[in-house]
C-alpha cells in the first residue's frame, strides 16, 4: 500500500510548498498528499499557492485539501460562516494583520475554500485540522486521554491525524475498558465498554510534515528544510 504525506500550516507560502513537493519526489512509495488546512495566510504569494493547489503541476503529488482554522476565519470575515465575523481572529491578531489576510486572498478562491470538507475518513483514519469537536481544537502531548478518546470516538476511527497544535507527536491509547454506573429509582447498573488500541498523531506544521504507511502503521516525522527524519514507533 502506498504511503501518505500529511502537511499543514503553509500559510500562503508557495516557496515552502514547492520545497515540500520537491522533498516528496525523493520519497519512494509516497503517492497521496493530504493538506490539513491553514493553507492561507498574509503572505504575498498566497494567491499563487491557492492556484497551485487547485491546478497542480504535472509532477506534483495531487493535493487533497481540507479547510483549517485560518480558512474558517477568512470565510467568517466574508460572511460564509453564519453571523460571526471572525471573532477569534480579531482576538488573536491586530487590525493590520487581518487586513493583510484579506488582501492576500483573492475573492476568486472563496467559493473553492467554502467547498472544502471539515475532514476526511480514509481506511480507519480520520484526517482533520483540529479535531472532531472543532476546527480550532488543539490536541497535543498534554491532552487528557479521555478527551483523545472522545475525539476518536466521534469519528469512529482508530487513528486521528491532527494539525492544529503545529506539533509532531504520536500518542497511543493501548486499550482497556471504560466503566460507568447508571442509577435510577429501582437499581444501579454497571456498564463496561471495551476501548481498542488507538492513536492520535500530530502531523506538524509548515516545513514539518508527516509520512504514514497504512499497511504497516509506520510513521515518519520529516522536515523539508533540513531533511532530518525520525520514525515514531510508540509513545512520545
Amino acid at each position: 500500500m502506498e504511503r501518505w504525506a500529511l502537511v499543514s500550516g503553509l500559510r500562503g507560502d508557495l516557496n515552502l510548498y514547492e520545497q515540500i513537493q520537491a522533498d516528496l519526489q525523493k520519497q519512494r512509495g509516497t503517492a497521496h498528499l493530504f493538506v490539513l488546512g491553514d493553507m492561507i495566510g498574509p503572505h504575498p504569494k498566497c494567491d499563487a499557492l491557492l492556484k497551485r493547489l487547485r491546478q497542480p503541476k504535472r509532477r506534483d503529488l495531487q493535493p487533497h485539501c481540507i479547510y483549517g482554522w485560518q480558512e474558517e476565519q477568512l470565510l467568517s470575515l466574508h460572511g460564509y460562516r453564519g453571523e460571526a465575523k471572525a471573532e477569534e481572529l480579531h482576538r488573536q491578531s491586530d487590525d493590520s494583520e487581518v487586513q493583510r489576510l484579506l488582501q492576500a486572498v483573492s475573492t476568486d478562491h472563496l467559493n473553492w475554500l467554502a467547498s472544502l470538507q471539515f475532514g476526511l475518513i480514509e481506511l480507519d483514519c480520520g484526517l482533520i485540522h483540529g479535531s472532531s469537536a472543532d476546527v480550532g481544537d488543539e490536541l497535543d502531548e498534554t491532552t487528557s486521554p479521555l478527551i483523545l478518546l472522545d475525539r476518536l470516538t466521534r469519528l469512529d476511527v482508530n487513528r486521528l491525524f491532527t494539525a492544529r497544535s503545529g506539533r509532531q507527536f504520536r500518542l497511543q491509547l493501548t486499550g482497556g475498558q471504560i466503566r460507568s454506573r447508571v442509577k435510577d429509582h429501582t437499581r444501579e447498573q454497571l456498564h463496561e465498554q471495551p476501548v481498542p488500541r488507538r492513536s492520535v498523531i500530530g502531523v506538524g506544521s509548515g516545513a514539518n510534515y508527516t509520512l504514514y504507511d497504512p499497511a504497516s502503521d509506520h510513521i515518519e516525522f520529516c522536515s523539508a528544510k533540513n531533511r532530518d527524519r525520525h520514525s515514531t514507533l510508540g509513545f512520545i
